[in-house]
């Protein structure tokens, strides 16, 4: 009987002892390699955008407002024939003032009212035509002529550059492991940003993207407006287990 549970609590040791290899082996840190990956590409601008300012100055306030509101509901009656999109940047009141070389002093001129839009369109062939409506008319200006990529084209073609660059990360992952005849295994994490240093931050599992947007140009010699595409830059930070 004794004999018999000496073994007894033998085998149990022998069990406890397995166990414990077998849950170290399974809690081990696996080995893991850390590497950028990077993408280039660009969006076609499909959007044009302009600004038109109305100014009127006036003796009060009221006669300042009532003037420049009138000049822009003509302005918004005219765009209303057209497939543009509208939207308030500015609307303002302040007392202006001029400098009086003669007085040596500061002379008020009356009220004055800016009232901008926005006008933005599909075409350029739109925004030209605003442009040719309102060039010779008094107290409007054109300013802040541009074109630009609509977030509706630009998602997926970040998106598919933001998948580029995990896949050059994970060749990358490859390319060092393969001298130690290993390979790059499951993604474990990945951050995204530019090459900005405070713009580096993590996206805990969802794939996200800076797009780096350069500057349009326009150029009127010639009565149109030319503008190169949208730069996209994505770059991922990428840790893979190495197996």
């Amino acid at each position: 009987m004794k004999r018999s549970l000496i073994t007894f609590i033998g085998l149990l040791i022998i069990l406890f002892v397995g166990w414990g290899i077998v849950a170290h082996d399974n809690n081990e840190i696996p080995h893991t390699i850390a590497v950028n990956g990077e993408c280039l590409t660009t969006a076609p601008r499909d959007k044009t955008a302009i600004i038109l300012r109305v100014t009127a100055l006036a003796d009060s306030a009221a006669q300042s407002m009532r003037s420049a509101t009138a000049q822009m509901a003509e302005i918004t009656e005219y765009l209303k024939g057209l497939p543009v999109q509208l939207q308030t940047t500015q609307f303002n009141s302040y007392e202006k003032t001029e400098w009086n070389r003669d007085e040596q002093k500061s002379v008020t001129l009356g009220i004055e009212t800016t009232i901008a839009v926005e006008v933005s369109a599909n075409s350029i062939e739109e925004i030209e035509q605003i442009l040719s409506q309102f060039a010779n008319k008094p107290n409007v200006y054109s300013e802040n002529l541009r074109m630009y990529t609509s977030p509706e084209v630009l998602k997926p073609i970040t998106e598919k550059c933001l998948s580029v660059a995990v896949e050059n990360a994970r060749t990358r992952a490859n390319a060092l492991a393969s001298g130690d005849n290993k390979r790059a295994g499951r993604l474990i994490s990945v951050s995204y940003g530019t090459n900005a240093p405070d713009s580096v931050a993590p996206i805990n599992g969802l794939l996200r993207t800076k797009m780096v947007m350069a500057s349009s140009v326009a150029d009127n010699a010639a009565g149109t407006i030319v503008s190169r595409d949208t730069d996209v830059s994505v770059v991922v930070s990428a840790v893979f287990e190495i197996k």
